[in-house]
């Protein structure tokens, strides 16, 4: 059998909220265990006091019984229907025309709306919704952290009212339409019987309050849609496909709810010259024949700006041939060294050749070469 919390705490049923305060602080400072007071009864007491004092939970409380927390933690059982007399709700059932009517394929939406329509606290309905876009950004951009620019149109707070939602000199009332609590029964029938169902309150949207004169501005919302600047940094070695948060850069949230948050999903666009494989570049070099045959130094693209690098092939390098430059790759995005950059020889065959090119190839050819 449930607990009697107002027998618990002493008090009657119809209880204000101030008589229920006044009567848990008497007994709690009675049966305190540091005043030699029994640690179990100080126990239930507590346990009393943290359902009554709670809107919702005590509106839970006087109507099953019990909370929805309560109902659907660690009970043996139907998970929470240990105490739940199955029969009467049958013989409810059978003596109102069977099942017909309460739609039985959908017995497991029964089970989700009894425990599953508990509300969301409100100060979690208030926060702002997060907001996701797609980034471009050159393969020159990941290797070192840069800023980037743009505008996003989202709800922000109102101006005039200060996310209020009531015109200046206007304040909130209590909600007529779930009474404050932000949250309005529905009654389903079932096949177990009638189900009361709590549902956001469409009068206040959860809040528990109205304004008593909306603003003139956002019209009772407290915020109105507005272009923003935002200024994020990216950090180097990002790739595609990564997301990164921007935290309360979102929507703002209701009546001073907390904003939601910006999430940037990043695209690398393909180089002209460089492939990138995680944090390792690729890239085909050209040279010409007498370079790789005789030896040379030859110039290798880099991603820096302004700076240069060269490779040094040695006497016979084979077509084809690929050189690893440590260090030279994309900067890890865990802040720890560079991937490595790797450089494939290409000779180039020349199309057109002059007269005097024809007759040293010609040359070689007849020594072999």
């Amino acid at each position: 059998m449930a607990e009697d919390y107002y027998k618990i705490l002493g008090v009657e049923k119809s209880a204000s909220p101030e008589e229920i305060k006044k009567a848990y602080r008497r007994l709690a400072h009675q049966h305190h265990p540091d005043k030699g007071g029994d640690d179990k009864k100080f126990h239930k007491i507590s346990e009393a006091y943290e359902i009554l004092s709670d809107k919702e939970k005590r509106q839970q409380y006087d109507q099953f019984g019990s909370t929805f927390d309560n109902m659907a933690g660690g009970q043996s059982g139907f998970g929470g229907f240990s105490n739940f007399d199955f029969n009467s709700f049958w013989e409810q059932a059978q003596q109102q025309g069977g099942t017909a009517g309460f739609g039985f394929e959908n017995l497991g939406d029964i089970f989700d709306e009894f425990f599953g329509g508990r509300r969301t606290k409100k100060q979690d309905l208030k926060r702002g919704d997060d907001i996701q876009i797609d980034m471009e950004i050159d393969l020159e951009d990941t290797l070192s952290s840069v800023k980037k620019e743009f505008n996003l149109y989202k709800n922000e707070v109102c101006g005039r009212c200060g996310g209020t939602g009531a015109e200046p000199g206007s304040k909130l009332k209590e909600c007529q339409t779930c009474r404050g609590v932000g949250q309005v029964q529905e009654m389903k029938r079932t096949i177990f019987g009638t189900i009361t169902h709590y549902t956001i309150c469409p009068a206040c949207q959860g809040e528990g309050s109205i304004p008593e004169k909306a603003c003139n501005v956002c019209k009772g919302d407290g915020r109105i849609k507005k272009e923003e600047t935002i200024e994020a940094v990216i950090p180097g070695g990002v790739d595609s496909g990564q997301v990164l948060k921007f935290k309360g850069k979102g929507e703002a949230g209701r009546r001073g709810g907390a904003p939601g948050d910006l999430y940037v999903r990043i695209f690398v666009r393909r180089h002209k010259v460089f492939d990138r494989k995680g944090d390792d570049l690729f890239a085909e070099i050209p040279a010409q024949f007498s370079q790789i045959a005789l030896g040379d130094e030859i110039p290798v693209p880099v991603l820096e700006k302004g700076k240069k690098m060269f490779l040094k092939i040695p006497v016979g390098t084979e077509p084809g041939k690929v050189f690893r430059i440590s260090g030279k790759g994309i900067p890890r995005f865990s802040g720890y060294g560079r991937g490595d950059l790797y450089v494939k020889i290409r000779v180039n065959t020349p199309k057109k050749l002059t007269r005097k090119q024809k007759e040293l190839l010609n040359k070689l050819k007849e020594e072999g070469i």
